[in-house]
């Protein structure tokens, strides 16, 4: 996609002229970040960023990807989290590439946020699933039925559309980056061609249809988020607070902005992840499929070894009982969320890379976004919200002045760990997640939470008048019952 510099310009002054920050990124603080941005800084976070560094789980990865899940005392860096299954990891994921996109900034290099658009629409609506509709990308959509998506398979089960060399054709290039969140891609794509069936059989107007069922979809979608995946990740106190009292820190004064406070704390999710998965149960000549989250000797491979994306086999297919609750019991944990990552995210693919550029180690790219955005620390945030701050005297190893001045990111890991057990999100982050979370549904003008809080989802599931993830999966026919497995 090419950008108008000089109209991404003019169009964050008409923004701030006018109390919005229409499709860009924007702050909810105006303070003075954590660290200068200069060759010294950017040299300590890289090797507090590097593989084997503070950062680092140092998973035995030569132990293989079964053992380091049969036998979880061989990462004891890496430990189960009892309140979230192994999705939520990506359905987390997924969420991300619903509501921004930076294409514009550059890692280490200081940059207004007013000025980098997002390239998603700042609310959760599945313009990463549906593009601009089946008028302005047919590509996307079924040529024999318009109101429904292209789905495709090439293995055992659904695959996302991919051209003859295997890129797939979807809204956001990202959901392919690694097999879960491309399966759950997949999976939305038959969740709505299932609706768009079921509104037929109601007899709404033909003309009506495409519409009527992405209202259905989004709607489902937003009440997950808000009753399922939010819980899960800074608790139902905290929800609740935010929605009898309001917003104390995200309020923007007109449209919903991506602030960069939020985008770099919602990167929580990379702790969570773990180095190796079981992606299914019997994908693999009737055997599980297990696999690294990442592995080297993947690159180049047509049906990689491990659960990279961009590529098609029989195998590559996500068995959901691994991922969410189907009361079978074989469902997965997450890791806890600590200032801890596990070892693959070192390593990560460079097709997996906006920009395919270096450095490939996740940690590192995180802590140089700190300078793109001139974060703030995470002690000046928790001061300036009246929040008790946490100690971080392990960062003045790297000789750069920040041990009580710490990047956000591991400021908001290092305090889940400390004060939430790593179960939760606590302090800063959770405020910040929560609130920019019920934020951006409470400023979306077609939202359920702003058109009819009271709603209650109507579509088939376990319990009346509820919704969640294992419906959403079992309503689509990817569930583990419809396929057998």
């Amino acid at each position: 996609m090419t950008f108008d510099p000089a109209g991404v310009s003019a169009a964050a002054a008409r923004a701030r002229a006018e109390g919005t920050l229409a499709n860009n990124f924007g702050r909810i603080f105006q303070l003075p970040p954590f660290a200068e941005a200069n060759d010294r800084v950017r040299a300590g976070l890289l090797e507090m960023g590097e593989k084997g560094g503070l950062l680092d789980a140092k998973d035995p990865l030569q132990e293989g990807p079964i053992r380091l899940i049969t036998n979880p005392e061989l990462s004891p860096d890496n430990v189960d989290n009892p309140f979230q299954t192994a999705g939520t990891t990506f359905l987390g994921q997924f969420l991300d590439h619903d509501m921004t996109f930076d294409q514009t900034s550059r890692l280490g290099v200081p940059t207004p946020p007013e000025t980098s658009p997002n390239t998603r629409t700042a609310v959760f609506d599945l313009d990463s699933v549906y593009g601009r509709g089946p008028a302005s990308d047919p590509q996307f959509y079924d040529p024999a039925d318009r109101d429904k998506f292209r789905v495709e398979s090439g293995g055992l089960f659904e695959d996302l559309p991919r051209t003859d060399g295997a890129t797939a054709i979807i809204a956001d290039e990202r959901n392919d980056e690694n097999l879960m969140i491309s399966g759950l891609h997949a999976a939305f794509l038959r969740f709505h061609n299932r609706v768009v069936d079921r509104t037929r059989a109601q007899g709404v107007p033909p003309a009506l249809v495409f519409a009527t069922a992405r209202r259905t979809v989004t709607w489902h979608y937003q009440w997950i988020i808000l009753r399922e995946f939010l819980p899960q990740i800074v608790g139902q106190p905290l929800i609740d607070h935010v929605l009898r009292f309001g917003r104390q820190f995200y309020r923007p004064p007109g449209a919903a902005y991506i602030p960069v406070e939020f985008q770099i704390a919602y990167r929580l999710g990379h702790s969570m992840v773990r180095p190796s998965y079981r992606a299914n149960l019997a994908g693999d000549d009737g055997q599980p499929f297990f696999g690294f989250i990442f592995d080297p000797a993947g690159e180049g491979q047509a049906d990689p070894v491990d659960l990279r994306g961009f590529s098609r086999a029989r195998r590559r297919f996500i068995g959901w009982q691994t991922f969410f609750d189907f009361g079978d019991g074989e469902l997965k944990r997450n890791k806890l969320i600590d200032a801890k990552v596990s070892t693959p995210l070192f390593d990560l693919p460079l097709p997996a890379i906006p920009g395919q550029t270096a450095p490939t180690a996740l940690p590192q790219r995180n802590l140089l976004r700190h300078l793109t955005w001139s974060l703030p620390s995470g002690q000046r945030l928790a001061r300036t919200m009246g929040i008790p701050t946490i100690d971080t005297p392990e960062l003045a190893t790297f000789g750069i002045g920040i041990e009580n001045s710490a990047p956000l990111w591991y400021y908001v890991l290092k305090e889940a760990q400390a004060l939430g057990d790593g179960r939760l999100m606590t302090g800063v982050g959770a405020r910040l997640v929560g609130e920019v979370f019920i934020g951006l549904l409470q400023l979306d003008p077609q939202s359920f939470l702003r058109v009819e809080p009271n709603w209650r989802p109507t579509l088939p599931s376990r319990r009346a008048g509820d919704f969640r993830m294992v419906d959403l999966l079992t309503f689509a026919q990817v569930d583990p019952s419809s396929r057998g497995q």
